[in-house]
């Protein structure tokens, strides 16, 4: 069908001017934040319900069109790209608090509800999302859930799978599925909800997700710590997690900091230049904790692991140390760096990064790298910053070559080739170094039974 055919077709059902075809539309809605693959879709659609997802989803069926959903766009594996002529589903005006439940504490919303969004709600009504990463301020939560979203607080709270408590779901058939419905117990069999958390939207579409909330944790205090090596930075984990409830445990090197700094003319947390830095958090709710912390601060000075620190008097120096860390990504996006977001178990992170520092600098030693993470649950990021002089065809082409030794090593380690951001298009070639050959043939069968003619999201994570 052509674009127009398709416009026609479409606004009959859901309504006029709910389909674009203009050129800024098609390349707003047709790409993501990854810069490797060009976006060329056929037509956007704008849906504000359920059901119209769901007239969207049988037309596709009945007339064999290709379907891309689109959330905040700011995935990194080109999950959200259409670039093979599909028509794009913008989930942006589906973005509604539906139910509220204080008792429960969850809160139901459409899947277009942009993170910061279901945070200020829950922060009004007493309450707290705790799932948290930079790109908040634009991330949809169906988009969150697809790609079983982690951030800033998983050593505490876990990722986006640990607070979905249902789903809204149209299939790739077209057909609506409520699943779980809000249940903390539900031992009913296969719990289908948990198969399109991180479908990264090959088996449907989410149209409303029923999200826990909890307690608003009390008096944050964060810690900036310069650390000599990594395997100090593991010591330094281990010795305050066993005497403080850490809500989060980040790190990154002396180059993400040089560049952060600089781009944002932001101050040094202290004069001391360390190779890295860990940021730790916890909830200071009376002097005994602060007290233990400054012990346990002591003591890893005492042992060498750390060589300077600082600690938040307030809210604002808070805020002015999770910039130091959360600046990052927006800061190296300038320089057109090549991403690899990566994990292993969190004892292994010193040996892996070493094993992966070693291979790019020896076999590449024009590349800079930037590195940062979640190392509190084992998830590192590795940044890989193009030369100056190079093209970006050139360079994009290397890093394809780099990754499939990088992915050697994870594979290794037992680790994870996509911590995070998904497979979508740049990981699927990889998605061996961390599935079987027999888990990925039952994916394909999953993925078959829910959507059998293959249109949503098609080429992600699977090949057909």
């Amino acid at each position: 069908m052509t674009p127009e055919q398709i416009k026609l077709a479409l606004e009959a059902q859901i309504g006029k001017d709910r389909v674009r075809l203009d050129g800024e539309a098609l390349d707003i809605y047709g790409r993501d934040w990854t810069k490797i693959h060009s976006p060329n879709p056929r037509a956007i659609a704008f849906p504000r319900t359920t059901e119209d997802v769901q007239k969207i989803v049988q037309f596709a069926n009945e007339n064999q069109v290709s379907i891309v959903p689109s959330g905040g766009r700011t995935g990194l594996s080109a999950g959200a790209v259409a670039s093979n002529n599909e028509l794009v589903i913008v989930m942006d005006y589906m973005n509604k608090v539906v139910d509220f439940n204080p008792i429960d504490r969850s809160v139901t919303v459409q899947g277009g509800m942009i993170t910061e969004q279901l945070q200020a709600f829950a922060e009004e009504q007493g309450l707290y999302y705790p799932v948290d990463f930079a790109s908040a301020g634009s991330s949809q939560i169906g988009g969150n859930i697809s790609t079983n979203a982690g951030g800033i607080k998983v050593i505490k709270y876990g990722m986006t799978r640990d607070w979905v408590l249902g789903l809204t779901v149209v299939t790739g058939k077209g057909e609506i599925l409520n699943l779980n419905k809000g249940l903390i117990k539900n031992n009913t069999g296969y719990d289908l909800r948990h198969l399109f958390i991180g479908a990264e939207g090959t088996l449907g579409i989410i149209t409303e997700a029923t999200i826990k909330l909890t307690r608003t944790p009390k008096d944050l205090t964060v810690m900036v710590l310069g650390v000599p090596s990594m395997p100090a930075v593991m010591e330094v984990l281990k010795t305050f997690q066993n005497s403080l409830d850490l809500t989060a445990f980040e790190f990154f090197s002396e180059n993400a900091l040089a560049k952060v700094t600089a781009h944002h003319q932001l101050q040094r947390p202290f004069a001391t230049a360390t190779p890295y830095y860990a940021l730790l958090e916890f909830e200071a709710e009376n002097e005994g904790v602060m007290d233990s912390a400054m012990e346990l601060f002591e003591e890893c000075m005492e042992n060498g692991w750390v060589e300077d620190g600082v600690i938040s008097q307030n809210e604002t120096q808070l805020q002015n140390l999770w910039s130091l860390r959360e600046f990052i990504s927006e800061t190296i996006s300038h320089e057109t760096p090549y991403k690899n977001d990566l994990s292993v178990i969190v004892s292994k992170v010193p040996e892996f990064l070493q094993a992966v520092d070693s291979f790019v600098e020896e076999t590449y030693p024009g590349f800079e790298i930037v590195w940062f993470g979640h190392i509190g649950d084992g998830n590192l990021h590795l940044n890989i910053l193009k030369p100056k002089d190079m093209e970006q065809t050139e360079f994009f082409e290397k890093c394809h070559q780099v990754s499939a030794k990088v992915f050697t090593i994870t594979q290794a380690f037992g680790g994870s080739v996509s911590a995070e951001h998904g497979v979508g298009l740049v990981k699927k070639d990889f998605l061996h170094f961390s599935r079987s050959p027999e888990e990925i043939l039952y994916m394909k069968a999953i993925k078959n039974a829910f959507d059998p003619n293959k249109i949503m999201n098609p080429g992600k994570m699977l090949d057909s």
